[in-house]
Order: C-alpha cells, then sequence, then structure tokens
C-alpha cells in the first residue's frame, strides 16, 4: 500500500535525520552542531507519525499531509507571537545564534515549525496508546455568564504581563486558552470546555501530558545543541533541570493546551476543519471568504517577518560566525 511505504520512508527519513544531528552534534561539526535541536525535532516528528500510523493504520503524516503542512505554517505563526510577547517578558535570550541572516532565518522559520506538530503528534501517539481514552468526569454547566468570566479570565490574564511582567509573566501561558475557549465553543469548533460539558477529558488530559513531553524533549535538546536559548525568569528559583527552572515546567502542559485553543480558533478559516483524524468534515455554513484567507495568510508572514527582526534585535545575545 501507498500509505506504508509513505511510513517506511518517514522511519527511515526520521533515522537518518537523528543519526547526522546526532554525529554531527558530537562531533560539533557546523551548522549541524548549531542546528541539533531543528534536525532533533524533525527526526522525532516523522518517527512518532509512523509509528502512530503503525498503531492505528492513520497518522497525520501518512494519512493527513495537507493538515500537516497546516499545522506547521500555523505552528510559525502561533510561536511567533509568544517571541513578540517576549519583548515584553524577557523571559528567555538565544546563544550561538548563526550571524549569517539566511541561516538564521531559516532555521526560526524550521524550529518554529516544528512546535505544533511536536506537540499534537505527541498527543496523537499518546491518544493511539488508549491514554486516557475512556476518561470520565463530571460533566461542567456550561452558561453564558461562565463563558464571559472565562473570556474576561483571558484577557486580563494577556494584559497583566504585559502591565507587570515581572509578576504576571506566567499567566501569557493560559492566556489564549482563557480567551479562546469561550469563541471556540460558540462557534461550533473543536472546544475542551464542549469536552467537559460531555464529561469527557480525556483530550484534555492527553494534551496535558503530551506537553510535559515535549517540554522535556525541547530542554534536553536544547541543551545539547549549540544554537540554544536561556532562561532570565523572575521568581523561579536557581534549582534547574537543563537550562530551565524546575518550576517553569509547570508552564509546558497548560502550553500544549493553549496551542490546542488557539489552532482550533484558526480552523474557523476551513470552517472548523482541523488536524485531528475525527474533524476532516468541515462544518456547514459558508466558507471564508477569499479576502479573509489572503488576509490571514499575509497577517502569518508578517507576523514572522516582524518577530525575526524583533528577535535578531533584542532576543539574541549572542552571535556566531562560522568559517
Amino acid at each position: 500500500m501507498l500509505e506504508d511505504a509513505k511510513a517506511k520512508f518517514l522511519i527511515y527519513t526520521g533515522i537518518f535525520l537523528a543519526f547526522i544531528g546526532a554525529t554531527g552534534n558530537a562531533f560539533e561539526v557546523e551548522p549541524i552542531h548549531n542546528l541539533f535541536y531543528i534536525f532533533a525535532w524533525w527526526a522525532y516528528i516523522l518517527i512518532i507519525d509512523a509509528v502512530i500510523y503503525r498503531i492505528k493504520g492513520d497518522s497525520l503524516i501518512v494519512s493527513r499531509m495537507d493538515e500537516f503542512w497546516f499545522l506547521s505554517a500555523w505552528s510559525v505563526f502561533i510561536w511567533s507571537l509568544f517571541e513578540l510577547a517576549n519583548l515584553r517578558l524577557q523571559n528567555w535570550q538565544y546563544m550561538f545564534i548563526p550571524s549569517d541572516k539566511s541561516l538564521r532565518w531559516t532555521g526560526y522559520f524550521l524550529a518554529y515549525a516544528t512546535v505544533l506538530p511536536g506537540l499534537f503528534e505527541t498527543t496523537e501517539l499518546l491518544a493511539s496508546t488508549g491514554l486516557a481514552s475512556r476518561a470520565k468526569s463530571f460533566s461542567l454547566r456550561v452558561t453564558p455568564g461562565l463563558l464571559k468570566k472565562i473570556y474576561l479570565a483571558g484577557a486580563a490574564a494577556l494584559i497583566l504581563p504585559m502591565i507587570l511582567p515581572r509578576y504576571f509573566f506566567a499567566l501569557i501561558w493560559v492566556a489564549f486558552t482563557l480567551l479562546l475557549e469561550p469563541i471556540n465553543y460558540r462557534l461550533g469548533l473543536r472546544s475542551l470546555l464542549r469536552d467537559l460539558e460531555r464529561g469527557t477529558p480525556g483530550k484534555l488530559y492527553q494534551l496535558l501530558a503530551g506537553g510535559f513531553i515535549c517540554g522535556l524533549l525541547w530542554e534536553f535538546w536544547n541543551f545539547k545543541a549549540g544554537a540554544k536559548w536561556i532562561y532570565t525568569v523572575p521568581l523561579a528559583g536557581n534549582l534547574k533541570l537543563f537550562e530551565m527552572p524546575v518550576a517553569g515546567y509547570i508552564g509546558f502542559p497548560l502550553f500544549a493546551v493553549e496551542c490546542y485553543a488557539m489552532y482550533n480558533f484558526i480552523s474557523c478559516l476551513r470552517r472548523g476543519k482541523t488536524w485531528e483524524q475525527d474533524a476532516q468534515e468541515a462544518n456547514t455554513g459558508p466558507k471564508a471568504p477569499l479576502w479573509l484567507l489572503v488576509g490571514a495568510a499575509v497577517l502569518s508572514l508578517t507576523t514572522f517577518y516582524t518577530a525575526a527582526k524583533i528577535i535578531d534585535a533584542h532576543t539574541v545575545r549572542l552571535y556566531i560566525a562560522y568559517l
């Protein structure tokens, strides 16, 4: 079958990237050593996608390639938003970044494109093993009043870090969840609130677990890479695991949930069609007008361009040139 061949290709390509990345990193061969983080993440994404396909006969890249490209492109946009927020928060800085602009910006793009695929592939892998798939909870009573309160809490969680970043910086990792979940619910898009209303929190648990796993991998591969980020997080203490203060690992599960809410909101451009296997049928209703689709694409590219310029000017602490 064609899909079986695709899965084999992903496995072999992932192993090849892992070998090249690990070998180049170990012997400090440039620019592989510098870009090791990118090699590691793309190898991981390709390999676990093939593993998911072997488990359940369906996976994001093998079976829903168009969804994978959408996800990767919007991943760049979503992470660029957090880079823009970091201009105010000043929670991380980059070290040993290539001085060559074309290599540097290509590295930014390829790294940011792994964020959502890494999170959601890990979530799907956990779901394919049956983790929390039958989990039940009390049914949350979702009312207009509750939605309004969650939305207002989200607005506060977005504004406060911008006003007092030293004390409220952590709220940025829940702000978009609180802002967008009520909107997703009302628009009939994928929504964790709707899952909780049904008493089925499995997806929430899978995202939280997937976020924690990805957080460990982000920090481990960053620690081993040539180019890396370091943290300047206030009030987090000095106890670290790799470069991240231990307390900061709480943010990774929350970030996975936040990315899920953000991408579900973006799926309104495609009438709710999104990356999940059971979300391949668009909702009823009119398609998004062409001007909106074009505007969204322009916004995405402009956001990445602006973020890259800001990173170069304010977030990179040390550049390095390769002969």
